[in-house]
């Protein structure tokens, strides 16, 4: 759920009087979720008999409600489960009049609130509303956790290729983040490349002025060069330009092998799993708390490993292992309809969008104490034709042939720790995996 952003420069105050049977007052107040500098709140004040208010008593006055209060109370509704209260107070905020950002934090946060409740139409229908008329970043659809279970529903991919025909900018903004990543992975690439270049030009000036003197060398005569120093030269700086283009092109070469990897990692941490609460999670929201074991492959293999695997349950919930089995053939692709929208009218390409934040964004609203109760020795995959792209892509980087039977075991932080043909041998598994409290655990995390 995204907190809304927008400004608050005071305090607002809301006194609700009523009566009651009791003989005591309660005062109580609730701190809204929003930026800790500009905080909301609501003070709710009961009265302490069931006779009216002395004539004397200061009559406090409701403040008239506005589109920021109602979106800020609803996020705070929304934090505590009272999803349907929450849709209510978006609701009206789009009632009262309100400005660009908060009409933008209204529609994103009903989305938020349907996509709970497994309205996945009426969650589509507020993002697009959003991304059309409010400048919604795509980004930020692809990052929030609470829209987890929306990103696995046809809805989703249909949102998706709409605003990859209309120009929103995915692909672009993606390349941008994983030049980002990059850099801070490899950060001497760019001097190296600097000093390639450097040589290179050196070398091509030298060159175009060492031309003419080998070209006298070759003619002879009165002042001529000499043709071996001046051919000397000549061959070393062709040779350097050779050599340094040659180096360029292999680092360029490595920049893209390793974005491709990023890009692998990106989609990985992005794949949804239904838990066995019926709760749908990407693997980013399982670091730190479990070892995802995927089991790739035909049925009849996956299924063997599966019952194998129940020999070890006990050691391998101690290890923090949870199995994903995926079978080959289980995806179906999605067709969507071709209708885009934006300013742009030209298509990108079909990435997602890291974005900001990437980090911040993965956090759920929901304790990591709450999910883990919620994590048995069992997941199943939801989207399973994105399961098995990735899969494949993982194969071809390892050099594996695609649709081979594999397993691919990640780390606490949900990289891929090692992978292999075949099933796993769940014994020398147990041997290679340390326990969720040894430290070489709170090492991997």
């Amino acid at each position: 759920m995204a907190t809304a952003t927008v400004p608050s420069s005071h305090r607002l105050h809301f006194c609700f009087v009523s009566s009651s049977s009791s003989k005591f007052s309660i005062t109580r107040q609730l701190s809204l979720n929003c930026p800790p500098k500009n905080r909301l709140s609501l003070v709710f004040c009961c009265s302490s008999s069931t006779t009216p208010p002395s004539s004397s008593s200061p009559q406090v006055s409701e403040p008239t409600p506005n589109a920021e209060s109602c979106v800020n109370a609803g996020l705070d509704l929304f934090s505590k489960g009272r999803v349907k209260d929450a849709l209510m107070l978006f609701d009206t905020a789009l009632t009262l009049n309100p400005n660009p950002v908060e009409a933008q934090a209204a529609f994103y946060n009903k989305a938020c609130c349907h996509a709970y409740r497994g309205e996945g139409k009426k969650a589509a229908d507020c993002l697009r509303t959003a991304l059309k008329e409010y400048n919604l970043k795509f980004g930020t659809i692809l990052n929030d956790p609470d829209l987890a279970s929306f990103r696995a529903l046809p809805e989703f991919k249909e949102l998706q290729e709409e605003a990859r025909l209309g120009g929103e900018d995915i692909g672009y903004s993606f390349r941008r983040d994983l030049k980002l990543i990059s850099e801070v992975q490899a950060p001497f690439r760019g001097v190296r490349r600097f000093f390639y270049v450097a040589f290179i030009a050196a070398a091509g000036i030298s060159t175009f002025f060492t031309i003419p003197r080998l070209i006298r060398a070759i003619q002879g005569g009165d002042g001529a060069p000499d043709f071996g120093a001046t051919a000397g030269n000549a061959a070393i700086n062709v040779v350097g330009i050779v050599v340094f283009v040659a180096l360029l092109f292999w680092d360029n070469k490595k920049e893209e092998e390793q974005l491709a990897q990023i890009l692998r990692d990106e989609t990985q941490s992005r794949l949804p799993m239904r838990l066995s609460t019926d709760r749908i999670v990407e693997l980013v929201q399982l670091r730190d708390t479990v070892r995802p074991v995927i089991l790739a492959g035909k049925k009849e293999t996956v299924s063997l490993a599966m019952r194998n695997a129940e020999r070890f349950r006990t050691e391998l919930l101690k290890r923090g292992v949870l199995l994903v089995p995926v079978i080959w053939g289980d995806g179906r692709e999605t067709k969507v309809e071709k209708k885009g929208f934006g300013l742009l009218q030209k298509a990108v390409a079909s990435l997602p969008s890291i974005g900001e934040d990437f980090d911040q964004r993965t956090q759920s609203i929901i304790a990591k104490s709450k999910l883990k109760s919620e994590i048995r020795f069992k997941a199943e995959v939801v989207s399973p034709a994105e399961w098995e792209r990735w899969i494949r892509d993982q194969q071809k980087s390892e050099g594996v042939t695609p649709g081979e039977d594999v397993y691919i075991i990640l780390r606490l932080d949900g990289r891929v720790r090692r992978s292999g043909k075949g099933m796993p041998d769940w014994a020398q598994i147990l041997k290679e995996l340390p326990p969720m409290e040894a430290i070489l655990s709170k090492l991997e995390r």
